[in-house]
């Protein structure tokens, strides 16, 4: 009797770690798409003008974003979804005097919501494991985005303010994800 309870233990356990890690190997299959859809809705909106790239500034993406490979799997997720919120509230705005397609601004803000769904439904299995969400990369991305966000609305005025913030978006979108998602959903086990 005993030995058949820790057979099923022993199975459950085991199903229940293989199932995990081919959801995570899922989600990294998912990110990766949306990314690529990102990258592609943002390349299709405007560009920008030969004459604003002497206005172009340096918002200074956080030091640590650049090496993911230092990063813990469960910050990874964190971090990837703090960035994802950020540049999902910027296409929130009003962007209709940006002279951005809203169709195109409207898919994009599909494929970041359904990568945060994502993502978030991982956060939550880790919060039942009592992660705690404590992380000074966190806050680096926050004043990253601040500083976009108080550059546009300073020189909201400006045509090509919405250019010079778009180009932004692209490199904090591929400075992480392919190799942190891969890093932090490949083989993730909870248990």
């Amino acid at each position: 009797m005993t030995n058949r309870c820790i057979l099923q233990f022993a199975l459950l356990l085991c199903f229940s770690t293989t199932a995990l890690s081919m959801s995570y190997n899922w989600l990294r299959f998912q990110q990766r798409s949306s990314n690529l859809a990102c990258l592609k809705l943002l390349w299709q909106l405007n560009g920008t003008p030969q004459y604003c790239h002497k206005d172009r500034m340096d918002f200074k993406l956080p030091a640590e974003i650049k090496q993911p490979q230092q990063f813990q799997k469960e910050d990874t997720v964190l971090i990837i979804h703090e960035m994802l919120r950020q540049i999902f509230d910027i296409f929130q705005r009003n962007f209709s005097s940006t002279g951005w397609n809203e169709t195109i601004i409207m898919n994009l803000s599909e494929t970041l919501g359904g990568q945060m769904d994502r993502l978030e439904t991982a956060m939550e299995e880790m919060e039942k494991e009592n992660f705690t969400w404590e992380s000074m990369t966190v806050l680096h991305l926050e004043n990253y985005y601040f500083r976009i966000m108080r550059y546009y609305f300073t020189r909201s005025k400006e045509k090509f303010i919405n250019s010079s913030v778009l180009k932004e978006v692209p490199p904090s979108l591929t400075q992480l994800p392919p190799a942190a998602v891969d890093r932090a959903t490949r083989d993730f086990n909870f248990l």
